[in-house]
């Protein structure tokens, strides 16, 4: 079992930067994948970035460029570095662990944190 607590969500102008965090607790996680979604109002949620257990990356094309996501295993912790907010990067921003073994599909989520590029 994973928890995860996201922090350092709120309200940005555009272009503005942000750096949000996920603590996973109950578990390391050096051995899941982790990767941020998000989700605006009225819509599906949506992957914003992954990190592979060997540090690969994964980007939607909207943030690429802009945002970086990077783990650190020691500190059970994985992070999303977003510059140069726009309007419609305003969302809740989810933490996901993911891992698939012989016994199954482990999927494990945060409760969100709100992120609101406004001037």
């Amino acid at each position: 079992q994973v928890q995860l607590v996201e922090s350092g969500g709120g309200l940005v102008q555009p272009g503005g930067s942000l750096r949000l965090s996920c603590v996973a607790s109950g578990s390391r996680i050096s051995t899941y994948g982790m990767g941020w979604y998000r989700q605006a109002p009225g819509k599906q949620r949506d992957l914003v970035a992954t990190i592979s257990r060997g540090s690969s990356t994964i980007y939607a094309d909207s943030v690429k460029g802009r945002f970086t996501i990077s783990r650190d295993n020691a500190k059970n912790t994985v992070y999303l570095q977003m510059n140069g907010l726009k309007p419609e990067d305003t969302a809740v921003y989810y933490c996901n662990a993911r891992k698939v073994t012989e016994a199954g599909e482990y999927n494990y989520w945060g409760q969100g944190t709100q992120i609101t590029v406004s001037s």
